[in-house]
């Protein structure tokens, strides 16, 4: 969806998975989410990591799912390619961190639709932009963002205001 401003939440939003198909986000419809744009080589990358996998284990059988999506535009510090090269890198790196999409930009005009929508729906201390590697949105069941963390918040903190909405 292009039109980020008139979509009714993030079911309205198809995004690419990391081989280049299209995954509509309906799919999650009903799910509590954890938006996060993920990089390799951050300082914060192997704490977000772990503590990303603890809550892919904690809530394996809940309906609740982490959607990774691999960022370049900090530093490149993303620089794996999507697909095999994608896998790889988080099979070595131990993270399971929910499903992994394809590389995209969250600032910038060229940003990916669904990350214009999430930064319109809840702007952060520097306005719309996304500030910098594991800015971390959470959905509710009914697809609407309602909450958004700093890059530096960490994902165990957050397991609060998850178990409220999967209890909602």
């Amino acid at each position: 969806m292009e039109d980020y401003k008139n979509a009714k939440s993030v079911y309205d939003f198809t995004v690419k998975d990391s081989q280049g198909a299209d995954v509509s986000l309906e799919k999650y419809r009903g799910k509590v989410l954890l938006i996060v744009n993920i990089a390799s080589q951050c300082g914060l990358t192997k704490g977000n990591y772990a503590e990303l996998t603890e809550l892919s284990q904690k809530y394996a059988d809940k309906d609740f799912k982490i959607l990774s999506f691999p960022c370049n535009q900090f530093g490149g510090q993303m620089p794996e390619g999507d697909g095999e090269e994608m896998v790889c890198h988080l099979r070595s790196a131990k993270a399971e961190v929910g499903d992994v999409f394809a590389k995209i930009n969250v600032n910038g005009d060229d940003a990916d639709p669904l990350y214009k929508y999430l930064k319109h729906k809840q702007g952060g201390i520097l306005g719309d932009s996304i500030k910098w590697n594991f800015s971390k949105f959470l959905v509710n069941k009914d697809g609407q963002p309602v909450d958004r963390y700093a890059p530096t918040t960490s994902p165990k903190s957050i397991v609060k205001d998850i178990d409220k909405l999967l209890e909602a």
